[in-house]
């Protein structure tokens, strides 16, 4: 029954303005309500954690329903068997990035997906696996830096894939992962300029993008050890 409800409301809210503009912002219009994050956010915390609810809500296609899936599902209780599923499914990059941030990374095998998902073909798969490095690096306090050290040397491999979604996703990681402290600062800009002096057109853009930032007066005074 909370279902039923839920996908009602959301269908109360659709906004066809909304959708147009984040269609503006590479998001896919398709079966999309146009529904703010924020208000997404508000209806998870009022729903709680369920993980029944969760893959009713994924399986129903509708973009924000997915989403709202992402927030309100139970880490422990998500299986490698169904993060392949998921992101099968993927087919818009706010999905994607979502699904990495909210619930992903807090799996037991967000490093291991992180790993085989950056080397997969399907545009969406890889950038879910860049997407991982970026947010784990981020949110996950108590990793050695030997991992993120090991993730650099997926970055470089594949910082000449060209395709938008996931040059950017790249990028976002190589970033990430150059700001958690001093040595993965200099460890990842190392890999920047090995990155840039390959010469591929993608990898000089993540490189030229991701140096100014980790070379960054400010940036580096906010880093610790």
């Amino acid at each position: 029954m909370i279902y039923k409800q839920i996908i009602k409301r959301l269908e109360s809210m659709a906004n066809p303005v909304n959708v147009a503009g984040m269609a503006r912002f590479g998001i896919n219009p398709h079966n999309t309500l146009g529904i703010s994050v924020t208000d997404l956010r508000k209806i998870a915390k009022e729903v709680g954690k369920d993980h029944g609810l969760a893959q009713q809500l994924w399986r129903s296609g509708i973009h924000e329903a997915r989403i709202l899936a992402t927030l309100v599902d139970v880490p422990q209780m998500v299986t490698e068997a169904q993060m392949e599923e998921w992101v099968k499914d993927f087919d818009s990059w706010d999905v994607c990035d979502s699904c990495c941030m909210n619930l992903f990374r807090k799996t037991d095998y967000a490093y291991n997906k992180a790993c085989e998902w950056g080397e997969r073909e399907e545009e969406f798969i890889k950038r879910a696996g860049f997407a991982l490095m970026a947010t784990l690096a981020v949110h996950d306090k108590k990793a050695d830096d030997g991992v993120f050290q090991s993730l650099l040397s997926i970055i470089e491999r594949e910082a000449g894939d060209e395709r938008n979604y996931v040059k950017k996703a790249v990028n976002w990681a190589l970033r990430q992962i150059g700001k958690r402290n001093r040595r993965c600062n200099s460890l990842a800009v190392e890999a920047a300029e090995r990155i840039e002096k390959a010469g591929l057109k993608s990898g000089r853009w993540i490189a030229r993008d991701a140096l100014r930032e980790l070379r960054d007066r400010k940036v580096l005074g906010r880093l610790k050890g």
